[in-house]
């Protein structure tokens, strides 16, 4: 897996995962009820990033905010439902792909699941301080597999940590299909594919603008020019139908793509507070 978001030497993690992780604090300090529980991402984002979340009330309650915030936490919760079906299946590890600021491994609730992050060393270095400083150690079921993308791969990064290839295993990778070309990400897909029966990944993706209504077009357009400005651009964008086939054509034996308005009964229904999904990016599941 090619590296998504560049070199990373200013020794802190990118923009678009430092937004990220603020957006899960925020669920966490605005709404209620809670559709994902993070008690950590209010701790991981620091002191400062803190105090100036908690003076953005209005801005978090913007349309475009909340339909970002939806995506951002259906994600991760569906992610981590699906990581619990793997579970009761028998799957024993859980490899987070592009981990950014992510918590789960310090809230895993299995003592036998072994939880490996792949991300860039200066992000991880970062976020082990965060945690380090607010008296969060490292808990004994994660390992880090630091990879630099510019010098290394993701095989050597994940042999290095004691990733077990042999083992079936679940995949979450959030957060980053859209910032690699089609193909590098299709390769990486192809890479998860050859994992043992009963391997699972799920990850999101950009739909292809001219799949998208006018109204999610319209908020695709002002997310990838907000990125770009950080430095970030999106370099894909798939057409849902055509990627269902393509994950079928590398060996998934199941496949699902859930939309806005699957989400959103799923975790949204029935709120009053616009906390909902607007269209402009997929949910994939893929099972070997």
């Amino acid at each position: 897996m090619p590296e998504a978001r560049g070199r990373l030497d200013s020794g802190e993690p990118s923009a678009t995962a430092m937004g990220v992780a603020m957006r899960r604090a925020a669920h966490q300090l605005f709404d209620d009820p809670r559709v994902f529980e993070d008690p950590l991402a209010t701790r991981i984002i620091g002191e400062a990033a803190l105090k100036r979340l908690k003076g953005e009330l209005e801005r978090h309650l913007h349309p475009f905010s909340r339909a970002l915030t939806a995506h951002v936490i259906a994600r991760s919760r569906y992610a981590e439902d699906r990581l619990e079906q793997a579970y009761g299946r028998g799957v024993r590890q859980y490899l987070v792909l592009g981990a950014g600021l992510d918590t789960f491994a310090w809230r895993n609730p299995h003592p036998d699941l072994r939880v490996f992050e792949v991300d860039h060393p200066s992000t991880q270095a970062w976020k082990l301080a965060q945690l380090q400083a607010a008296g969060v150690e490292a808990p004994a079921t994660l390992a880090f597999a630091p990879v630099d993308f510019q010098t290394g791969t993701l095989a050597e990064g994940l042999d290095a940590a004691g990733f077990d290839a042999s083992r079936p295993t679940f995949v979450s990778w959030l957060g980053v299909t859209m910032y690699l070309e089609e193909g590098a990400a299709l390769r990486t897909l192809a890479d998860l594919a050859a994992l043992p029966a009963s391997s699972e990944v799920v990850f999101d993706f950009s739909v292809s603008p001219e799949r998208l209504d006018p109204l999610a077009r319209k908020a695709r357009e002002f997310l990838v020019a907000r990125v770009a400005a950080a430095g970030e651009p999106f370099r894909s964008s798939f057409d849902p139908a055509a990627l269902s086939g393509q994950l079928a054509s590398l060996g998934f034996s199941e496949v699902e793509l859930l939309g806005a308005e699957a989400l959103n009964r799923l975790y949204f229904e029935g709120r009053s507070d616009g906390l909902r999904l607007a269209g402009a990016s997929r949910i994939a599941r893929a099972r070997v």
